[in-house]
């Protein structure tokens, strides 16, 4: 039987029910093949939370400097973005980080670890939804907003809710290797490493707010029209201006060229044709990328998916459906 390695989640009100349960199930079914997980749940104030779906989550206490504690995982929550944190809830991850073998976070968890001063000077991730407000918020912290999950010195951070179900399954090889953690996976039917990132998973392009008018009419133009030759000659011709100035308004307005640019409007349609059914081939005709080949190629470059598979899973709930 492998070391008890004493796990405590510090929970609170409106944390996301998935990011406590998921985890620990991972944890739980470890002990199946000879882990030996230690679950334990605690609150600041060591009073019983709320969910986020309105359940009652008992706690064992409040947290305690006695515990012994390997892993520390604060879960997330909607409430810890564009809100106040709980004084509460900082002061318990900034105590108890300094204590254990390893810091956690969970999705928006990420928010508390950073107001506690863990994530300073590390990397780290959060939900993709989230990524720029954490960035902007915390600039001593270099978020990488694509990574599934991330570790720097000891701090592991996540991205959104069944992301750090791959944390913990990741956790779990790094404590008992990777023939124990396979056993786990295929008990509870996961990928052991999830092809692609977070961008598979991301809405639409978001950009920061365009304050030439020059700019404004190309940037509505090609999402309109993806499938056109939008040469820099082109987008230049449109608004007055020569190519160099174009692509000096994209680079100081929006930090990218006009290539690239391009690129990712489309990959963003063509992720929209995929979702609702279409083909391949038409796809990337329709989001103008002129072959299913060039389309693949923008696919694996930015998401690490193929378009088939990425069609495969995003289509639709049915897995007898297979793209082509």
């Amino acid at each position: 039987m492998a070391n008890s390695l004493n796990v405590v989640f510090v929970v609170f009100d409106g944390v996301k029910l998935l990011d406590v349960s998921g985890p620990a199930e991972v944890f739980a079914e470890a002990n199946m093949f000879g882990a030996d997980y230690r679950l334990a749940y605690v609150s600041a104030a060591g009073a019983p939370v709320l969910t986020s779906i309105g359940t009652r989550l008992d706690v064992e206490g409040a947290v305690d400097l006695e515990t012994q504690i390997d892993t520390l995982v604060v879960p997330g929550g909607d409430n810890l973005v564009g809100k106040p944190i709980p004084d509460g809830l900082v002061a318990a991850a900034r105590l108890l980080h300094p204590q254990v073998r390893r810091t956690v976070s969970i999705c928006t968890g990420a928010f508390v670890l950073a107001s506690a001063g863990v994530l300073s000077g590390r990397r780290a991730t959060t939900h993709w939804r989230h990524a720029q407000v954490l960035s902007r918020s915390y600039p001593d912290v270099a978020v990488e907003p694509d990574a599934l999950f991330v570790e720097d010195r000891g701090v592991f951070t996540s991205a959104g809710v069944s992301a750090g179900i791959d944390l913990a399954l990741a956790l779990v090889e790094q404590d008992h290797g990777a023939g124990l953690a396979r056993n786990v996976a295929r008990n509870l039917v996961l990928f052991m490493q999830r092809p692609g990132n977070q961008s598979q998973f991301s809405a639409p392009l978001k950009m920061n707010p365009v304050g030439s008018r020059p700019l404004r009419e190309i940037i509505d133009h090609v999402s309109a029209h993806p499938a056109q030759d939008l040469s820099v000659d082109y987008m230049g011709a449109m608004v007055g201006l020569s190519p160099r100035q174009v692509s000096r308004l994209f680079a100081n307005e929006l930090g990218t060229s006009p290539g690239r640019f391009i690129e990712q409007m489309r990959l963003e349609h063509a992720k929209t044709f995929l979702e609702t059914g279409q083909s391949v081939t038409a796809a990337a005709r329709a989001a103008g990328f002129g072959s299913a080949e060039s389309m693949r190629r923008s696919f694996v470059a930015r998401l690490q998916v193929t378009p088939s598979n990425y069609r495969a899973r995003f289509s639709t709930t049915d897995p007898r459906i297979v793209s082509s």
